[in-house]
């Protein structure tokens, strides 16, 4: 009898060249194998059979190293929180896509979904602008039962606009001035922490609903940023945002609410004095106006408590600010990690951008050569030169199989945008044929 010994070779770790090579090869097999036919997918034979007999195997290797795996996963996220956080500004995690990052994006996106499932949308309710639920179970009914975190505050953002005295004769939903747009969560299971290596607070913000908000959002040009830079300095840093995201942000109703600044100060401030001594980290998170909203919160709590971890994962967020605000976010160490679609219109506004890495010119502002200077002068005096902040991870509609033929709303949703995060693999790789969960039916 011959005995043979055959080496057993290891399972490839979910980050290594050849586990990627693996994924690439599968994509692009069931990729071709899907044929879209009126928005049903055909699984052609040949093709179709062999990925699915290589998915098998993948799948069979996955599933004997799953002890293995998943307390990789959960150790890797652990230790290397920060990292994961953005101190290193994400490099070498998002192309291709760290598979614990795309977890961590996904996670802080039902986040974001838990403040528009939970936002009253019904103008008849008396109820309307306000949340559905109460802070306890609000998680468990929009679907997150099981996230280790629990609501500590409901936040409201307030329009500045001057109404009229005949709005008050109008219907609710015309004059609603403020509104529930997000709320304050903390981390409170001790295994989640674990996972996570740290409390983690989170700061989740929807979108645009009600008619006050859409107003605000097209007065698009830029105004002074009053908060100043740090807590030593009494006036403004010089930056300039946009005029009708600060108003939400910072607008109040006397005797009736506080801004939205207000609440989150308070808020942040009682959570670092109820955890003192603890690792803690703050994590603001939006789509949409949403998201800069989220932007102009994680400058502001930065400013505020400044020894404390900040960092914006941002959905199909707009522009926010100009250049000498993106400077300030970047000297005081803000993270900010913007989630773009490259169909989606609303990441392409308000403003203009002219070529960032270009330097200023002084009093005569940017120098694009691509643009002509007069042009370049009457947009400035105009107070619309943006500019973009923090990494991007940019995506595409079309990259999908299973997206068709998409309009401009489509683009833009928040579920449209979870289907592309959890399909990405690489930029050089297909779409991932299995990234369907995120879809609606």
């Amino acid at each position: 009898m011959r005995l043979t010994v055959k080496t057993l070779q290891p399972v490839p770790s979910p980050q290594s060249n050849s586990f990627l090579k693996q994924r690439c090869i599968i994509s692009r097999m069931m990729t071709e194998a899907y044929k879209p036919t009126n928005k049903k997918l055909h699984l052609s034979n040949d093709t179709g059979q062999a990925a699915l007999h290589l998915e098998k195997m993948i799948n069979l290797e996955d599933h004997n190293s799953k002890r293995f795996i998943m307390r990789m996963k959960s150790s890797k996220l652990g230790k290397r929180w920060k990292e994961y956080h953005g101190m290193s500004n994400w490099e070498g995690l998002l192309d291709p896509l760290d598979e614990n990052l795309r977890a961590e994006i996904l996670r802080y996106g039902n986040f974001v979904e838990t403040a528009y499932k939970s936002f009253e949308f019904d103008p008849s309710s008396p109820n309307y602008g306000n949340s559905r639920f109460p802070k306890k179970t609000v998680l468990e009914r929009c679907g997150l039962p099981n996230t280790g975190y629990k609501v500590t505050k409901y936040v409201r953002a307030t329009s500045g606009i001057a109404l009229p005295r005949w709005v008050e004769k109008a219907p609710t939903w015309v004059a609603k001035q403020s509104s529930y747009v997000g709320y304050v969560a903390v981390c409170h299971n001790k295994e989640v922490m674990k996972r996570l290596g740290r409390r983690d607070v989170v700061v989740a913000y929807r979108g645009t609903t009600t008619c006050l908000e859409w107003l605000e959002n097209i007065r698009a040009s830029l105004t002074d940023l009053p908060i100043p830079c740090s807590n030593f300095e009494k006036n403004g840093c010089g930056a300039m945002v946009e005029r009708g995201f600060l108003s939400l942000y910072t607008s109040s109703l006397p005797a009736k609410t506080s801004s939205l600044q207000e609440m989150v100060r308070r808020e942040i401030s009682r959570i670092l004095q109820t955890y003192r001594g603890e690792q803690l980290s703050l994590t603001v998170t939006g789509h949409s106006l949403g998201a800069a909203l989220a932007t102009l919160t994680a400058y502001d709590v930065q400013t505020a408590f400044p020894s404390l971890p900040v960092t914006v994962i941002s959905f199909g967020g707009p522009r926010v600010g100009d250049r000498t605000f993106r400077r300030h976010l970047e000297r005081q160490g803000t993270k900010v990690l913007r989630i773009v679609n490259s169909d989606d219109l609303i990441t392409k506004v308000p403003g203009f951008v002219f070529d960032d890495d270009l330097p200023t010119t002084g009093a005569a502002g940017l120098h694009d050569p691509l643009f002509p200077s007069w042009i370049q002068k009457r947009v400035e005096e105009a107070q619309w030169v943006y500019a973009e902040v923090g990494k991007e991870l940019r995506l595409c509609s079309r990259d999908s199989p299973y997206l068709g033929n998409t309009n401009v709303a489509t683009c833009h949703e928040l579920n449209t945008y979870m289907h592309l995060v959890d399909g990405f693999v690489s930029s050089t790789c297909p779409f991932r044929a299995s990234a369907k969960r995120f879809l609606r039916q």
